[in-house]
């Protein structure tokens, strides 16, 4: 599988898939058909095909989020999604956007940025793993009740589907449910999302607003993300960014209709290469035709993570984080503690960052592979991704190299 249908280098081993995916030959080499297309017609591809084959995409991606086509629009990657949606919201004195320590950095300075021009004010809700779905809610609904009794209003929430770091799956489902009742907007940041997880119930869920990349593991070239406005809150969203020709007045919003204006308004973007918006079809058609379809490819992508990472801890003498039957463990993620202490290394926590910093960046130059590894809880821990391209073997690889690399952190050579 790797071999035939990917295009890694022979020695290098994809570990990460959650960062950045990876494209099969099949789709890249209709990527390339389109880019050719482009150049060999410019305006007929750029003014006309490219809109029909955009159209094909949102119709092709739909049923996924079990979304409605003139549900979804197309944009580079979630953290454009994330900006998107929240530089449209209005915010007055007294409102307060509530996120959880888990948020993920660029989403959390997006946030930052907006409060410094807006009326807005940031709440977190902090939590560390181990800690069960149950807890995750309550905690969100304490810190509501509180910031109601200091006269503040919770205006949006932004949580989501599986967690950069550690990789866990979070609890969307009930998150909704309980901003709902309460009144919030909801947000989700489904960075790791469609392709990873079911989404099809997303649309019976419900959520206000929901970005996923499709590049991470719809296996679609970089960048694309697919954004979901349901029909209720397309009235919101009044300019794309950066604002282009889609644009309106509100005086001429008002005639078009807020659903016609939605999907209009996100067709041209400015001049940028979209070919990887019209690769759903093929990408999805790959999924389905080669590797089975989007549950086996789930089933075996989880599966290969479990059973991966137990045994990555079986040799390097540790564990996982969480139990099998965990909820949060329902994804494609396995996060392998390692065989390193503070009290081995002569330090305190201050150093934790710095020195698996050190660890992480030795890997893509030494051992030509790349895991994410973080000091988190105060212990290290490295995050692997499941993928169908991945054996258990590629696993034990992983862990014998983080065996080198840790007695390296020993010897103190990170303070080099």
């Amino acid at each position: 599988m790797r071999t035939l249908h990917f295009l890694f280098a022979e020695e290098y081993r994809p570990l990460n898939h959650g960062s950045f995916g990876a494209v099969p030959r099949e789709v890249l080499e209709y990527q390339r058909q389109l880019q050719a297309e482009t150049e060999a017609r410019t305006d007929t591809f750029m003014r006309y095909t490219y809109l029909q084959l955009l159209k094909d995409s949102r119709a092709a991606i739909a049923p996924l989020l079990g979304a409605d086509p003139d549900e979804v629009v197309y944009l580079p990657n979630a953290t454009t999604g994330i900006n998107t949606v929240l530089r449209n919201l209005p915010f007055t004195e007294g409102d307060v956007i509530v996120h959880f320590s888990t948020i993920y950095g660029a989403c959390k300075k997006t946030i930052q940025s907006i409060s410094e021009t807006s009326l807005v004010s940031i709440h977190q809700v902090d939590i560390t793993y181990q800690i069960e779905d149950a807890d995750i809610v309550s905690r969100f609904v304490s810190a509501v009740e509180h910031l109601k009794t200091e006269g503040k209003r919770p205006k949006l929430a932004m949580f989501e589907t599986v967690l950069t770091f550690p990789g866990v799956r979070f609890p969307w489902e009930a998150l909704v449910s309980t901003c709902k009742e309460r009144g919030i907007l909801s947000f989700i940041d489904g960075a790791h999302g469609v392709g990873h997880i079911d989404l099809t119930h997303l649309g019976d869920v419900g959520p206000d607003f929901m970005v996923s990349n499709c590049y991470k593991w719809l296996m679609v070239p970089r960048g694309c993300a697919v954004l979901y406005v349901p029909f209720r809150n397309q009235k919101l969203i009044s300019t794309t960014m950066p604002t282009s020709w889609g644009y309106e007045t509100p005086e001429e919003r008002a005639k078009i209709g807020p659903q016609t204006y939605f999907s209009r308004l996100f067709d041209k973007v400015s001049t940028t290469d979209n070919t990887p918006y019209c690769c759903i079809r093929v990408a999805l058609k790959f999924r389905s035709e080669v590797c089975g379809g989007e549950a086996s490819i789930r089933d075996y992508c989880e599966d290969i993570a479990r059973r991966g990472g137990a045994r990555m801890a079986e040799i390097l003498g540790t564990d996982v984080l969480g139990r099998p039957s965990s909820s949060f463990q329902r994804c494609c993620f396995s996060n392998v503690r390692l065989p390193l202490t503070l009290a081995q290394l002569d330090v305190d926590a201050s150093f934790g960052k710095k020195i698996a910093k050190w660890m992480q960046e030795l890997m893509p130059a030494e051992y030509k592979t790349y895991l994410p590894i973080k000091f988190y809880g105060g212990q290290f821990w490295c995050r692997v991704s499941g993928q169908i391209y991945l054996t258990v073997e590629d696993f034990e690889w992983a862990a014998r190299t983080l065996l080198k690399l840790c007695d390296r952190a020993r010897s103190g050579e990170w303070r080099v």
